[in-house]
């Protein structure tokens, strides 16, 4: 079955940058001169994905008005000839019924956060993609997880090295083979201490799911945090079905991280054509 569906879970309150986040959501925040739920969207359109689920909560109008038509903003472009800037706020604009919006009325996790938009997605293999990790790579890393999920029918996710002393910040992974590019999961676990992790391969915010995994998420337990963890379903799907990890080809920024965020401006203005001269003279000029 091909993966048509997409979740974006953007509940999420951004408190790591507030000020900044108070009237804005963090998904809003530009790397350049694009949001950060734009650089997702534009990835799960171009990886073959036709239905995009956005899980909100409160104060994401901006969000919803970012993918929605703005006629006098429209006009006032075509007006002043801006034509090209004009074309590329029309292209911001999926077709109609392309965008569904569900709420997540409570903070209680990703996993719950998924397990929200079960009825939207039905019995079908989904994406998820999280925009706080950022991911520059010349083929779009949902894409090359797609490929995957088509040569292997089974759930699979993105992952990367991390430092030893970082295991506590991310879902990790124990494996088979996993030097592999992809390679069979044995276990998960949720932010273990450094001393209980069983390896430094840890999941980053690009998952190919299987539908079985609401079903387990509908037993609502909890976890780490005491949120309803996505890892800990995972893990119990593991007893059931196989799940694939996947080292894509790209370089993945936290941008839910202040330090990670200004990393990501940082590289992705340096391949815009309109500013990277300038910038990197000024590099150069400080860096001296």
């Amino acid at each position: 079955m091909k993966i048509k569906k997409a979740i974006f879970p953007v509940a999420g309150l951004g408190t790591r940058f507030l000020p900044a986040t108070k009237a804005m959501p963090k998904e809003m925040l530009p790397v350049v001169d694009k949001p950060l739920i734009q650089y997702a969207v534009e990835e799960a359109l171009s990886s073959g994905i036709e239905q995009l689920i956005f899980v909100t909560g409160g104060g994401k109008g901006a969000l919803e008005n970012h993918f929605d038509r703005s006629f006098q903003l429209e006009e006032t472009l075509r007006q002043r000839k801006k034509l090209e800037v004009l074309r590329e706020i029309e292209c911001l604009v999926p077709e109609s019924g392309t965008i569904i919006y569900t709420r997540q009325s409570e903070p209680l996790g990703l996993g719950h956060a998924i397990w929200c938009a079960r009825d939207v997605v039905g019995d079908e293999p989904f994406a998820v993609l999280l925009a706080d990790d950022l991911i520059q790579s010349e083929t779009p890393v949902l894409h090359q997880m797609v490929k995957e999920f088509d040569r292997l029918r089974a759930s699979t996710v993105a992952v990367i090295e991390v430092p030893r002393e970082e295991t506590s910040r991310y879902g990790i992974l124990d494996a088979d083979n996993p030097a592999d590019m992809t390679f069979r999961i044995k276990g998960m676990v949720e932010k273990p201490p450094t001393e209980e992790a069983p390896s430094n391969l840890a999941v980053i915010g690009r998952y190919i799911l299987t539908p079985r995994i609401f079903e387990i998420l509908g037993e609502q337990g909890k976890g780490a945090g005491g949120e309803i963890q996505l890892t800990d379903a995972m893990s119990q799907l593991l007893t059931k079905q196989p799940i694939f990890g996947y080292r894509f080809e790209g370089t993945r920024f936290d941008c839910g991280d202040k330090a990670g965020f200004q990393m990501a401006n940082l590289a992705f203005a340096l391949e815009h054509p309109e500013i990277k001269d300038t910038l990197s003279s000024y590099i150069k000029e400080k860096l001296c």
